[in-house]
C-alpha cells in the first residue's frame, strides 16, 4: 500500500481515521466517521496533526516503530487490532497465516484454562492449533483445531479456572536454568541483516569502500568463530549472497531448534545527529514478553555500551515479525547509525567489531550463569571465558 503520513488526504486516510476512531485513539471527525459508517469516498479527509498523534500513540502501544507513517506494518497492525473473538472462524493456515487480537484473546483464554503455554502473540500457529485441539478433546468437541461457534460457547461456559502468571515466561526461565552454565552444546542462530542484492548503505572509509551488508556479515563471522571455539553449535540465518524475508529467517531458526537467536542490524536516520546502539526483544500490548529475550537484550546492551563509546539507546519490546515468529528468545541488535560519523568510525573499525562480538558472546554466557560467579559489566574477556569453558569440559 501507499505510505500515508501527515499532510496526505483521500479515502485511504478516511479508512485509517475510522480504524483509530473504533480503537479509541482519536475522536470521530465531525461526526461523519462514526463506527460502522465510514465515509470511504470523501477525498477531503486530511491526515492532520490530530491523526498524526493518534497514529504515533497506536504505534507506541503496539510496539511498532513510532514515526507517524502508516506503511504496510502499521496498516497490518491496525487490521489485527480490529478483530474481536467470534467475528471470524480461526484456524491454522500454512498458506495464509492468521494474525489478530481475536487470536490473542483466544490464546489468553486457553492459557488461563491451562491449555496454552506459548506467547500471547496473536499468531495462529501450530502451538495454538495443538492447544485448541486439546481443549476441544477435553470438552467433548470435535478436535479439529478450528475455533468456531461451538468452541466459543464452550470457552464461555467453562469460564476461567485460574489467572495470573505467564506459563511461557516460566517455561523459558526453566529451560535456561536446566541447560546449565556451560556454553558447549548450546544452539545459537546468528542473523546478519541484508544480503543478496541488498547491500544497504555504501560507505567510503580510509580503508576503502565497504557496505552495511559487509559490516554485518563480518561481525556475524567474528561472533560465530568465537562461539564455535566455546563448543556452541552456531548457524547463520542465510548464505552470504541471499536476503531472505524476516519470516524465512524466523522459520530457519525454528527448524534449527535454536536456543537463542541473535539478529544484527544497523540503522539510518534523516538526521546525522541520530546515534547509538539499542536492543529489541519480543513484547506486545497484551502484556506478553519474552522474559529471556528481555534479559539477554539487557545484557547485550550493557556490555556493548561498557566496551564502546556508542550511546546507550536502551532496550525495547517490539512485535516485529522476526521477534514474533521465532519460537526461541530472540534479540535484535541495532549496532549504530550509518548516517552518523561517530558510529560509522566504530562500525567500520575491525578491532571494534571484535569488541562488539566479544560483548555479545559474554552476554550469552552471563545469561546462562544466572547471576552466579559473575564479573562486573565490561570486564569479562573472551580469553577468560574460553579458559573457563575448556576447564569445565575436562
Amino acid at each position: 500500500m501507499h505510505r500515508l503520513r501527515h499532510g496526505d488526504h483521500g479515502p485511504a486516510v478516511a479508512e485509517i481515521r475510522s480504524s483509530l476512531v473504533s480503537l479509541g485513539f482519536v475522536e470521530s471527525h465531525g461526526g461523519d466517521l462514526a463506527v460502522g459508517a465510514p465515509s470511504w469516498n470523501d477525498t477531503g479527509h486530511l491526515f492532520d496533526a490530530a491523526l498524526d498523534s493518534a497514529v504515533r500513540a497506536f504505534q507506541q502501544q503496539r510496539g511498532l516503530l513510532v514515526d507517524g507513517v502508516v506503511g504496510p506494518t502499521t496498516y497490518r497492525s491496525l487490521r489485527e487490532a480490529s478483530f474481536r473473538l467470534g467475528a471470524r472462524t480461526l484456524s491454522y493456515q500454512l498458506s495464509a497465516p492468521l494474525f489478530g487480537d481475536d487470536i490473542a484473546t483466544l490464546q489468553t483464554r486457553l492459557q488461563d484454562l491451562g491449555f496454552y503455554v506459548g506467547r500471547v502473540d496473536g499468531y495462529f500457529g501450530p502451538q495454538t492449533h495443538e492447544s485448541l485441539s486439546s481443549f476441544q478433546r477435553e470438552t467433548g468437541i470435535n478436535a479439529d483445531g478450528i475455533c468456531g461457534p461451538a468452541t466459543l460457547r464452550a470457552l464461555d461456559l467453562l469460564g476461567t479456572r485460574v489467572t495470573g502468571g505467564s506459563p511461557h515466561a516460566i517455561s523459558e526461565q526453566e529451560l535456561v536454568r536446566r541447560s546449565g552454565p556451560q556454553l558447549s552444546g548450546k544452539r545459537i542462530l546468528i542473523d546478519p541483516g541484508l544480503g543478496g542484492g541488498d547491500s544497504g548503505v555504501v560507505l567510503r572509509t580510509e580503508q576503502g569502500e565497504t557496505t552495511e551488508a559487509d559490516i554485518l556479515w563480518d561481525l556475524a563471522a567474528r561472533l560465530e568463530g568465537r562461539m564455535a571455539a566455546t563448543g556452541m553449535e552456531t548457524f547463520l540465518s542465510r548464505p552470504r549472497h541471499a536476503n531472505p524475508s524476516e519470516s524465512e529467517r524466523a522459520a530457519r531458526a525454528n527448524a534449527f531448534d535454536a536456543d537463542v537467536m541473535i539478529s544484527l542490524r544497523c540503522d539510518t536516520n534523516d538526521s546525522p545527529a541520530a546515534n547509538g546502539v539499542s536492543c529489541f526483544h519480543f513484547g506486545n500490548s497484551h502484556g506478553s514478553t519474552s522474559t529471556i529475550g528481555q534479559a539477554l537484550s539487557g545484557l547485550i546492551q550493557r556490555e556493548i555500551v561498557a566496551r564502546t563509546t556508542l550511546l546507550d539507546c536502551r532496550t525495547h519490546g517490539r512485535t516485529w515479525d522476526l521477534l514474533r515468529l521465532t519460537q526461541m528468545p530472540t534479540v535484535q541488535v541495532y549496532l549504530g547509525y550509518l548516517t552518523n560519523t561517530k558510529d560509522i568510525s566504530i562500525l567500520t573499525d575491525p578491532r571494534m567489531r571484535d569488541v562488539i562480538a566479544e560483548a555479545i558472546l559474554v552476554s550469552v554466557k552471563r545469561l546462562y550463569l544466572l547471576g552466579q560467579d559473575d564479573q562486573p559489566t565490561g570486564t569479562y574477556s573472551f580469553a577468560e571465558l574460553l579458559a573457563q569453558e575448556l576447564s569445565a569440559a575436562e
